[in-house]
């Protein structure tokens, strides 16, 4: 990834140097990187909207209108995973490491897979 806003959800204050959430809907907040020219230029966080049962797509509204291309998680559900896809930010996978630092210097260099269909965790709790 060169150009773009990545978005991490995160655990209590978030950040670069931060630790990231095992599930994505419910996470404190979500560490967004700004990407150019393959560098990160800014790192900002955002407070997670109220995640209520069956508010899948709150989480896809509020990333798309914070301009998110790319979104990193650990696990995720169907139907979330579905709404990212048509509203454009591709969704990238790494349950291995919790370091916010490293997963978004593995996207930006390429190292990152796309998270597959076969993937997705039934939802509500981490994976």
């Amino acid at each position: 990834m060169q150009d773009g806003r990545i978005a991490i959800p995160s655990v209590e204050k978030g950040g670069l140097d931060g630790t990231r959430s095992g599930h994505f809907g419910h996470c404190d907040v979500f560490t967004l990187v700004d990407v150019e020219g393959g560098e990160i230029k800014e790192v900002t966080t955002v407070a997670n909207q109220e995640h209520v049962q069956g508010g899948c797509m709150v989480p896809v509204n509020f990333l798309a209108g914070h301009k998110v291309n790319a979104l990193i998680v650990g696990g995720i559900g169907m139907r979330p995973l579905m709404g990212f896809r048509q509203v454009g930010i591709e969704v990238y996978h790494d349950a291995e490491r919790p370091e916010i630092r490293p997963v978004v210097e593995d996207l930006i260099a390429g190292n990152l897979p796309q998270i597959t269909d076969d993937q997705v965790c039934g939802g509500g709790g981490g994976r």
